[in-house]
């Protein structure tokens, strides 16, 4: 009688099992069903269609409007010092890089060393670039400056085309670590001296305050000698904006390689070999080439890179096609009213009249000028922005 019942007991105990197994497997249709015939809808009513096939190479642009407070920050270019835009001081990696890497070029060489916290990224590098291009707008207005620099963190975020929220000032406590703790052993030439001695790209970074919940409101900075000097002595060369928007650190290097050698010439060529060095990659060969066909393949279709088409060819030669050239004895007469426009003045144009060619309005304001203006670029900004608010941005036909 005990063996019967403990049979019967067991074949309840089964069968509960597989009705459990059973229920488990109907929801898991109902839920396929119900995922079906949405699907079903979505296509029947286009919705579909409308969705962007492939994500944009380009991160969005989160602060197309600047705030009124931080009008001065989005008056000042961007800037890079040319020395960390020539060599590979920067990791490419997206997780703590705690290699020692040495680069030799000539009789120059560099030797990065990271801290416990890893090697500065290229990210971290926006950091020096936000300093930097704040010194050398004082320096244009004939402000004295020193290597300590004195900022508002949101208003660091926001230029940098950050997000804002409590993962953006963590971000940057994390990268004041990783720029203090490299340490750089280089003999190469900074401001007209060279440099034997190790250093660090910043010396220090203090949270001068802090609000209840922790984020940092004002931060002071004190640039290594080294970044400073290239700053005193004018070292240094102007960024795209959209450099920030960029989402791959190689995209951003490559850009930096762009525009210390190719800079205004109509094309630059180096081989593939030179540029994972000058990247300082450490990737495979065969995994750099697909890094950069894939950036090739994506910069054919959106035009992503700033100021340079990029493509590669059968000879593994990469070759950087300027977007902007054009031949000034062609282009523009001279004129007897006015000077020459600096690069600081053809990048504030394009932000004065977003969509135009600014080289179009150039002729368009030489062949309006009837005196000598005292400041060529204010002048020319002046006039690009008065024709982007009468004429808005221009018809693009189909």
């Amino acid at each position: 009688m005990g063996r019967r019942a403990t049979d019967a007991f067991n074949a309840v105990v089964s069968n509960r099992v597989l009705w459990v197994k059973c229920r488990i497997q109907f929801d898991l249709w109902v839920k396929c069903r119900n995922c079906l015939t949405l699907w079903v809808k979505c296509r029947k009513t286009g919705f579909m269609s409308s969705l962007p096939k492939h994500r944009s190479p380009l991160l969005p642009d989160r602060h197309p409007t600047p705030d009124f407070f931080v009008c001065d920050v989005f008056d000042a270019v961007p800037k890079g010092d040319m020395a960390s835009m020539e060599h590979p001081i920067f990791s490419l990696s997206t997780k703590p890089d705690h290699h020692i890497r040495r680069y030799e070029n000539g009789t120059a060489y560099v030797e990065i060393k990271p801290s416990a916290d890893g090697l500065a990224t290229i990210h971290d590098r926006d950091i020096l670039i936000y300093c930097i291009s704040q010194m050398m707008a004082a320096l244009n207005e004939g402000k004295e400056v020193s290597p300590v620099v004195r900022f508002k963190a949101y208003d660091l975020l926001k230029a940098t085309n950050r997000m804002t929220n409590g993962r953006g000032y963590q971000g940057l406590k994390d990268a004041f670590e990783r720029l203090s703790g490299t340490r750089i052993s280089t003999n190469i030439i900074t401001g007209g001296e060279e440099i034997f001695e190790t250093f660090g790209l910043i010396d220090r970074a203090k949270i001068v305050r802090e609000t209840r919940d922790g984020r940092m409101q004002e931060v002071e900075i004190r640039l290594s000698d080294w970044v400073f000097n290239a700053v005193k002595s004018n070292e240094v060369l102007t960024l795209s904006r959209d450099y920030f928007r960029l989402r791959k650190p190689i995209e951003r290097r490559m850009y930096e390689i762009a525009r210390k050698h190719c800079g205004r010439q109509s094309e630059w060529k180096i081989s593939l070999s030179v540029l994972q060095r000058k990247c300082g990659a450490v990737s495979s060969e065969r995994e750099f080439r697909r890094l950069v066909s894939t950036i090739v393949e994506e910069d054919v279709g959106y035009s992503h890179i700033p100021d340079y088409a990029v493509r590669l060819d059968e000879d593994d030669m990469v070759i950087f096609t300027n977007r902007n050239y054009r031949e000034q004895e062609e282009d523009v007469a001279p004129s007897p009213y006015a000077g020459v426009i600096s690069g600081d003045g053809y990048e504030m144009a394009k932000q004065a009249a977003p969509g135009w060619d600014v080289y179009y309005l150039e002729r368009e304001w030489r062949d309006w000028i009837t005196e000598a203006p005292r400041d060529t670029d204010a002048a020319f900004i002046a006039f690009c922005r008065k024709w982007h608010e009468r004429r808005s941005s221009p018809r693009v036909s189909a």
